[in-house]
């Protein structure tokens, strides 16, 4: 595992962190016990990094990382959370100084901490960028001491760059794979230029780019590769990074091509990612121990070569970009 600094802060984390949406919910059953074996196996892993939600599992993914931190003692790692989707309707009006408060007020006591290392806006409608007003507020809540630092999930490439334009937004999550390499165009320059942190998320494509996926695989019903497909629920890129999903097993078996002997697809499309200078973390999600430490391995696997990466732009032209470049 390497560890380098995120960004500004004072922060030091590994390259490869925890994305716990999966133990929280919408992913089928994964069980409490499976999600703590999950977290503990990354953290054993050497995972520095933790990222959840307040929405993940209505609150159940802060309150298993809180107990498994409190349980393990000792040094933390830095734990990021998002604010925001538990609105309805999830409005940029929402995005009130009184709500935001709430919010984050939920989640330092789910996660049983005074202050929150990092809170990030959860992908917030388009109009919240344009708005100085809801980032004031997390200015006047870091002075507060109720949270240390501040970012923005992101939807698309425009609405990063809009967001690193306030001085205070210390880190953009943002969607970037085999299959979204769009950010790497612009945004990955412009963050680096400003030294803001980049945290990738659906780094596999919701397991897409794991290469275990086929067209005979079934999701559960509360599983959002069921019934987020076509954006039913939010945003249709968050799920198989917005690629059809017939397109996507396409797609895979012709990166299957490139993986090295002895690695796995998903080691291959982890170690893809990191491949980038700009990319801080890469949060891929585990169900269980297995798959944790199977992320945590990937920090390790050789470089790609030049070449690679030149046939993994190739498979993105020829096959995805037509469907998602300029759509986020």
């Amino acid at each position: 595992m390497k560890y380098h600094a995120f960004g500004r802060t004072p922060f030091t984390v590994s390259d490869i962190g925890f994305g716990a949406w999966q133990i929280g919910g919408a992913w089928g059953d994964v069980t409490e016990a499976d999600g703590r074996s999950a977290l503990n196996a990354a953290l054993d892993g050497g995972m520095t990094f933790i990222d959840t939600a307040d929405v993940y599992g209505d609150g159940r993914s802060e309150k298993i990382i809180a107990d498994v931190l409190k349980s393990r003692g000792g040094e933390r790692p830095m734990v990021a959370t998002k604010a925001g989707r538990r609105l309805n309707p999830h409005v940029a009006d929402g995005y009130t100084r009184e709500n935001l408060e709430g919010f984050i007020d939920r989640s330092r006591q789910n996660l049983n901490v005074d202050a929150l290392d990092l809170v990030q806006l959860h992908c917030p409608p388009t109009d919240v960028f344009y708005r100085p007003e809801v980032f004031a507020a997390l200015d006047a809540f870091k002075q507060a001491g109720k949270i240390k630092d501040y970012g923005v999930s992101v939807a698309t490439v425009e609405e990063g760059l809009k967001a690193i334009e306030y001085p205070g937004v210390v880190s953009i999550q943002i969607i970037y794979n085999i299959f979204r390499q769009r950010p790497a165009d612009l945004f990955f320059k412009e963050a680096r230029r400003k030294n803001v942190a980049v945290i990738v998320r659906v780094p596999l494509a919701s397991g897409l780019l794991s290469g275990k996926i086929t067209r005979d695989t079934s999701f559960a019903s509360d599983d959002h590769r069921n019934f987020n497909r076509h954006g039913e629920a939010f945003d249709v890129g968050e799920t198989f990074a917005g690629v059809p999903f017939e397109v996507g097993l396409e797609a895979v078996e012709e990166v299957r091509k490139l993986v090295p002997a002895g690695a796995t697809m998903a080691a291959f499309a982890l170690r893809w990612i990191l491949t980038s200078e700009a990319v801080t973390v890469v949060i891929p999600g585990a169900r269980n121990a297995e798959q944790a430490r199977a992320n945590a391995a990937a920090s390790d696997l050789a470089p790609l070569s030049a070449d690679v990466m030149t046939a993994a732009r190739e498979v993105y032209d020829g096959l995805i970009a037509a469907y998602v470049h300029q759509r986020w």
